[in-house]
């Protein structure tokens, strides 16, 4: 593969503005207004598959937003790769946060300022386009098919039951994903642990309308003041979580483990001072990486209530809303937590406000192990363009699928990302750097062929 790095060179302001031909779709989709977008990013998405060389592609209904299937098949007795990558983003919101239009992709600082260009659009089609170079090139040792989707930022809620639905179509030896980070720029990681998701949304009502805060206030309960009283409660004073049973099945990490996760580079300080904080906060007697790689976590992702416009207005809310997203770790089962929390939260609420829980998506943690010939074939891969070898990393993220594809395909995945902690996604500026997109589109090659390699002797 010689001949990789001028090809990435050759084609580099091309492969950038067929990636912003994606990024510039609104595929926002938690949002029904966005409901076209999904479609014509879905259309685009095909468009760029069979262009890089794809014999087929074609996008697939499901009971929500469409699924992009493309493959080429080169040898049956070939090793097969499924590529899985997703094409919704986050909302944008608070827009006035952002240096720059959210769905306008601008370089600036060698990097790419936009929603999704990371998360996943950016580092998605960086599987596009080292797939076209194999293909162009002659080198392409395995069967490959690909599988984008629209729904991971909702939960993947459609996907599954297509999985179930297409098992023979879908039928592969590995499944390869990019969506999520690496160490540092110089410290290349791949992800060995996933944590797993309950989200859910709570209501506190109170009285039958909005009241005057002076002739009501101190005599009705305030919807906003007693959601917050039973947030507050539900983490301790070492900031372990109280819901009964909440840790019954966790699995606890060996001390070994736990010696071996310490040895991964990082810096406390240089943390703090990236996140522009005092102290870091979680629960007692864990480190940084500890908490977000093997603890279960709690926390309000939204909340409001009341009166939030330009100046003032007296008012004692009539109800209260949060969004509440726990994270959670193998053996821990979303649904069971689900239900731990809706019978706790319901049992505390005072008799002054009824309380309404409502589940809206979740998934289970994910392991992969490091013995399996896909984690050899990243590893070497990694190896060869970044010159060191990698090191096996649990990421605080969640992709709940990942697990889904286990139960129901009974395929593993090997998750080779290559973006950021800095990259801000799910935020305002969310950002890719131009330097990691590039050695993304050069690494994946390696990839197939070690696997390649590995799968034929």
């Amino acid at each position: 593969m010689k001949d990789l790095k001028n090809y990435i060179e050759q084609n580099k302001d091309r492969f950038l503005e067929e990636l912003f031909s994606l990024i510039r779709i609104p595929s926002i989709s938690s949002k029904t207004e966005n409901k076209a977008d999904m479609v014509r990013c879905a259309e685009r998405w095909k468009e760029l598959i069979l262009a890089a060389g794809a014999d087929k592609a074609e996008v697939m209904p499901t009971d929500g937003n469409p699924v992009v299937y493309g493959e080429k098949m080169i040898n049956p007795n070939a090793p097969t790769v499924l590529v899985y990558g997703h094409y919704d983003v986050m909302p944008v919101d608070p827009e006035e946060l952002w240096h720059t239009k959210p769905f306008e992709p601008v370089i600036k600082d060698g990097k790419i300022w936009a929603r999704g260009a990371d998360d996943d659009k950016g580092q998605s089609f960086m599987h596009a386009k080292a797939f076209e170079y194999l293909v162009k090139t002659g080198q392409l040792t395995c069967n490959v098919k690909f599988m984008l989707e629209g729904e991971e930022e909702i939960g993947s809620t459609s996907l599954y039951g297509f999985c179930e639905k297409h098992k023979e179509l879908l039928k592969s030896d590995i499944i390869l994903v990019s969506d999520t980070s690496m160490i540092a720029t110089d410290t290349p990681s791949i992800t060995v642990g996933l944590r797993g998701l309950t989200y859910l949304e709570v209501e506190v009502k109170g009285p039958n309308a909005d009241l005057h805060s002076g002739i009501f206030g101190g005599a009705v309960a305030n919807p906003i003041n007693i959601l917050c009283q039973m947030i507050a409660s539900l983490t301790d004073e070492r900031n372990r979580i109280t819901i009964p049973g909440f840790y019954d099945d966790v699995l606890v990490v060996s001390d070994e483990e736990r010696a071996l996760m310490a040895q991964a580079p990082f810096n406390l300080e240089d943390y703090k001072k990236s996140l522009d904080i005092e102290e870091v906060h979680g629960e007692e007697g864990y480190t940084t990486i500890e908490r977000t790689g093997i603890r279960p976590t709690l926390d309000v992702c939204g909340i409001w209530g009341g009166y939030t416009g330009e100046g003032s207005k007296t008012v004692l809310p009539s109800e209260a809303h949060a969004k509440v997203s726990m994270r959670l770790v193998p053996n821990q089962n979303s649904q069971k937590i689900a239900e731990l929390f809706q019978k706790h939260f319901e049992a505390m609420a005072p008799k002054c406000v009824k309380v309404k829980v409502t589940p809206c998506h979740g998934g289970e943690a994910y392991v992969s192990p490091i013995d399996m010939p896909a984690y050899k074939a990243a590893e070497k891969a990694y190896e060869t363009t970044f010159g060191k070898r990698p090191i096996p990393t649990r990421s605080g993220g969640s992709i709940p699928i990942i697990a889904g594809f286990e139960k129901i395909l009974g395929v593993k995945s090997i998750l080779m990302g290559f973006g950021l902690g800095s990259d801000a996604i799910h935020s305002p500026n969310e950002n890719y750097k131009l330097e990691h997109f590039f050695k993304g589109i050069e690494t994946i090659p390696y990839f197939y062929k070690f696997y390649g390699e590995m799968m034929n002797l």
